[in-house]
């Protein structure tokens, strides 16, 4: 009888659990021997341009391979299967959905990229079925949702990497050490910017005029946003429309606003507070084209201490364009252009005024690449770096740069932002009940 080899390991596994083998012994081996058998949820340009360059690079050395493709429109199914397979050498299966594909039993990670609000519910799905995933910010876009899948995420024991590449920069990394050795001091406010003016950025129009409701799934789609009729603008230009997506939060600042986290080591903003609206692009939308959220952020138990972070973006016009800007009393670190200086610092003559000494950071350059902001970011070294972190933790088993905590921390933020922006009001973090109050009540949609 021919007998495959991944056959045999798990016979040889549960043969030898008298002896000592356990679950986690099986997976160790599967991981350190077998190839890794991964698919596609959602077939898009981010998938296209950012997961698939990096995947080609590694996939020969690391032992892996594209194996399928699952998307519920035909079309996408279909160029996704000619685009993977011409671009890897590969010959994939393509998949209704994902139910078809993980009932298949024939893959062991994926890479998904769907719809803003269906990533968290995509994520539970793909550990609940036993696999590894590569998972698109942003993570939630309700607090039902963000805690649903970290505790799906942190039962299965599965290798989860959020993609914020941020974490996986070595610049980013040079700033954090800095920040966290003490030579920056604390941060008393950061400044993050994410400007452009591209009239066609989320918008599909070619594509919205071919799909029909009948080459889809709408209901499959729509998953536990409230039902309303078809309509494709909601299913290719989501980002666009609230509840399938916040938009400027989740599509932008989600990925800042995470690094605040991980270099301050707090893992949310005690309030939030927004203003803005669509004031450019009069096209149906209902998130808003120009935006400007401000962070308290500071331990809970001294609101004394901590610092202020302003986040702003528009549509409009694209002076600025992206900037993180980190300071302390004793000058700044600037994300855009990898430097560290005494600028803004405390200086002599003002210090000694005071009866006080100056304070002046020594200035010096970041090690590593400048993050790429652009549409298609497949040229992007971080992205890159993010994606083979992901692949070596699924070989090893450890814990990614990017792990379930760092999503879940970025949503509560860009949750935050979203009922800020919708309600007017104040909002604030309920620690015990883990829920976002607008008014005092949970925010919802």
């Amino acid at each position: 009888m021919k007998t495959n080899r991944r056959d045999f390991i798990k016979k040889s596994v549960l043969a030898g659990a008298a002896i000592g083998f356990s679950a986690s012994s099986y997976a160790r081996i599967i991981g350190a021997n077998d190839r890794v058998r991964v698919a596609c949820v959602g077939f898009s340009d981010r998938f296209k341009s950012s997961h698939v360059p990096p995947f080609k690079a590694l996939m020969g050395s690391m032992n892996f391979e594209m194996v399928g493709v699952s998307d519920i429109w035909k079309k996408r199914r279909e160029e996704g299967k000619a685009f993977i397979d011409k671009a890897l050498g590969s010959n994939i299966t393509m998949y209704r959905n994902n139910d078809e594909l993980y009932a298949s039993k024939n893959v062991d990670a994926v890479f998904m990229s769907t719809a803003d609000f269906q990533h968290a519910l995509h994520t539970i799905e793909a550990v609940k079925a036993g696999c590894d995933i590569y998972a698109e910010k942003p993570l939630a876009e309700t607090m039902a949702d963000n805690r649903a899948v970290l505790k799906a995420v942190k039962a299965s024991g599965k290798i989860v990497q959020i993609g914020s590449q941020r974490r996986s920069g070595e610049n980013y990394h040079a700033a954090a050490d800095f920040i966290k050795s003490g030579k920056f001091g604390p941060i008393v406010m950061v400044e993050l910017m994410w400007n452009v003016n591209q009239p066609g950025r989320w918008r599909r129009p070619e594509l919205v005029s071919q799909l029909k409701e009948e080459d889809i799934d709408w209901k499959r789609y729509l998953l536990n946003r409230p039902f309303e009729a078809f309509d494709p603008r909601k299913y290719l230009e989501y980002r666009l429309f609230w509840p399938y997506s916040s938009g400027i939060p989740g599509q932008w600042m989600s990925h800042q606003i995470d690094t605040v986290h991980w270099f301050s080591g707090l893992a949310h903003p005690r309030s939030a507070v927004a203003n803005g609206g669509i004031y450019q692009w009069k096209d149906g939308r209902t998130n808003a084209d120009t935006l400007t959220v401000v962070f308290d952020y500071g331990p809970a138990d001294d609101l004394k201490s901590g610092f202020q972070v302003q986040f702003t973006s528009r549509f409009s016009n694209g002076a600025g364009g992206t900037k993180e800007l980190y300071y302390s009393n004793g000058g700044m670190i600037n994300l855009d252009t990898n430097e560290i200086s005494a600028e803004g610092g405390l200086g002599e003559r003002e210090a000694k005024a005071m009866g006080m000494q100056a304070n002046l950071l020594q200035s010096f350059k970041l090690d590593g690449d400048k993050v790429e902001t652009g549409a298609n970011t497949g040229g992007d070294p971080l992205t890159f770096n993010h994606i083979k972190n992901w692949m070596e933790c699924v070989r090893s088993r450890k814990q990614p740069n990017a792990p379930i905590e760092a999503g879940y921390q970025h949503s509560i933020a860009t949750i935050m932002s979203t009922a800020a922006y919708r309600t007017g009001a104040r909002v604030t973090f309920d620690e015990k009940t883990q829920e976002v109050l607008a008014n005092g009540k949970p925010f919802l949609y």
